[in-house]
């Protein structure tokens, strides 16, 4: 993931938000082991009947120390089901690819567990269900959530997972320090108004975005973001049609435009000096010296930093701008959440835990200590402030899913963002990213 820039009190965070921006960027700080053993007290409970063990293991990912969100769902679901115990263990989030998949595949996996939406990695749920290691979930589990939430959580017909929160991906804003040195870019800016701002940004020696161009998940998630509104606008079944061979990379237009976005993007100096070989660590730099106004990151990234900054800071969570003449369209990601072991011995109680998950009381605490959108298509008012800017986009419902959450493996991802920084060097032409994206998908 990546993250934000300080406002015009930047010094006050210079010691505070590169901190809290590189571990939010990394999202691979190390996790700890916990047993979270629940109340034993007797109940009335419909799973306190059940013959099946009243007692489940919950294994998710966190990214820091500071996460408790699911260790706090674990001791409400045995709060509202006396009699039944929960216990959790915390992985690493870099660890989830290896530990989650081999202990199922080992037979001792969890009997619930976090993982992926789609294909693109081991811990997903198209990974994990062509290996028949998971538990078809409930119709009525996810009746609540709306169809756009619940891409990615089905393979073949049968869905067997839910999301737990959505991210609104595109750009962390300050406009507060853009606004001091005459940049203005709003929800409703196209890539050409942006672009055209650029240079002047640029001669006080800042810039309007700052990329980790060396990284490919930032490099594709900035360019599959205007792809939302160049290929999934017009054709939110492009990936179906693809998929069937109906279509390619390389022959869609869309793909086309999203490509040339960058291209125009990094001529105009939107970047700053050196993006194509630049880390996380640029941006943590430049975000500390008030160098850069904006980031390319899931929404929930405000957070991280408004907390770290205590109060300095005001962010705002903007979607990703469409090239001149093209509607802008919202991502949303409802691609992490939670799965059920196909071998558990206890799968009306699973079933029962995954239900409450995406509960509206649930949701909303855990949206709401993530900094995302609760699952469920809740009230804008349900919104923390940072999302002012994109309430008009969900409640004139113009958004889609972000669409490598449905692509058939990590390798079409790679070459998206691989091939960018290509781009940015002028080692590699649109054609060349496009056919190599072609070819990754197999």
């Amino acid at each position: 993931m990546t993250l934000m820039t300080p406002r015009r009190r930047h010094a006050v965070i210079l010691a505070v938000a590169p901190l809290a921006l590189g571990a939010v960027l990394a999202a691979c700080s190390s996790g700890s082991s916990s047993g979270s053993g629940g109340s034993s007290a007797a109940g009335g409970s419909a799973a306190a009947t059940s013959k099946e063990p009243q007692t489940i293991h919950f294994t998710y990912t966190t990214a820091n120390a500071n996460e408790t969100y699911y260790q706090t769902l674990a001791k409400d679901f045995e709060a509202a089901h006396p009699g039944v115990t929960v216990k959790t263990t915390a992985i690493a989030l870099t660890a989830a690819d290896q530990t989650i998949p081999t202990q199922l595949q080992a037979g001792n996996g969890p009997d619930v567990f976090w993982v992926n939406a789609g294909s693109g990695q081991q811990d997903s749920i198209g990974q994990l269900g062509r290996a028949n290691l998971l538990l078809p979930v409930n119709a009525a589990t996810y009746a609540n959530i709306p169809a756009s939430e619940m891409a990615g959580w089905s393979l073949n017909g049968t869905t067997y997972g839910v999301p737990t929160s959505t991210q609104a991906l595109g750009v962390i804003w300050n406009d507060a320090l853009a606004k001091a040195n005459g940049a203005n870019v709003t929800a409703d800016s196209s890539i050409s108004d942006i672009a055209a701002q650029c240079p002047a940004v640029a001669k006080k020696g800042k810039s309007i975005y700052g990329l980790a161009g060396s990284i490919p998940q930032n490099t594709g998630l900035m360019t599959a973001d205007i792809a939302t509104s160049t290929v999934y606008g017009p054709d939110p079944n492009w990936n179906e049609d693809r998929a069937s061979g109906k279509t390619t990379f390389e022959g869609t237009q869309g793909w086309h435009q999203a490509l040339q976005a960058v291209i125009d993007l990094n001529k105009a100096g939107c970047f700053q000096k050196g993006a194509a070989g630049a880390g996380f660590d640029a941006l943590t730099n430049g975000a500390g010296q008030g160098q850069l106004f904006g980031f390319f990151a899931p929404g929930g990234a405000t957070k991280d930093i408004m907390d770290a900054a205590h109060g300095a800071v005001k962010l705002t969570a903007l979607p990703m701008p469409a090239p001149q003449g093209v509607k802008t369209v919202l991502t949303l990601s409802s691609n992490t959440g939670l799965a059920g072991n196909k071998a558990t011995k206890s799968p009306n109680l699973v079933q029962e835990f995954l239900a409450f998950s995406v509960s509206p009381e649930e949701a909303k605490k855990i949206a709401n200590a993530q900094g995302s959108i609760p699952i469920g298509s809740p009230s804008t008012s349900d919104l923390l402030p940072q999302y002012e800017p994109i309430i008009p986009f969900i409640e004139a419902k113009n958004f889609l899913p972000f669409g490598p959450d449905a692509w058939p493996n990590a390798k079409v991802y790679d070459a998206l963002g691989t091939g960018v920084t290509g781009l940015l060097t002028g080692q590699k032409s649109v054609d060349d990213v496009l056919k190599s994206m072609d070819q990754a998908w197999g």
